[in-house]
């Protein structure tokens, strides 16, 4: 008896585990490379960046919220311009596309 409730009960945690691991792998992570069409530097002190991408794929305009500083200074430097080519990967939160990564597919 002992031995049966040992089982379910290693069998109840593997489960739990295996359940809550596959939901926080389901997060609303969106990889895609597209080129800018249009860049609105927005918030207060441009501390923030309303990017529009055309996906490559697709061909639907994305608007990408960026605010990490490195990409922003690379938009204020216009290092990052209209018509580059961008590998991004966003997040969807509170109905906006949070940008988590955001970099030129061109190397350098």
């Amino acid at each position: 008896m002992k031995k049966l409730i040992s089982a379910l009960m290693i069998v109840s945690f593997v489960v739990m585990g295996i359940a809550g691991f596959s939901a926080t792998a389901q997060a609303d992570d969106v990889k895609m490379v597209g080129v800018i069409s249009k860049i609105e530097m927005t918030g207060k002190d441009a501390k923030s960046a309303n990017v529009t991408l055309v996906d490559n794929k697709t061909e639907q305009a994305v608007t990408v919220e960026v605010t990490d500083e490195l990409t922003l200074d690379k938009l204020k430097d216009n290092r990052i311009v209209v018509g580059d080519e961008i590998r991004c990967k966003y997040e969807t939160k509170d109905g906006k596309n949070i940008s988590i990564m955001f970099k030129k597919t061109a190397g350098c």
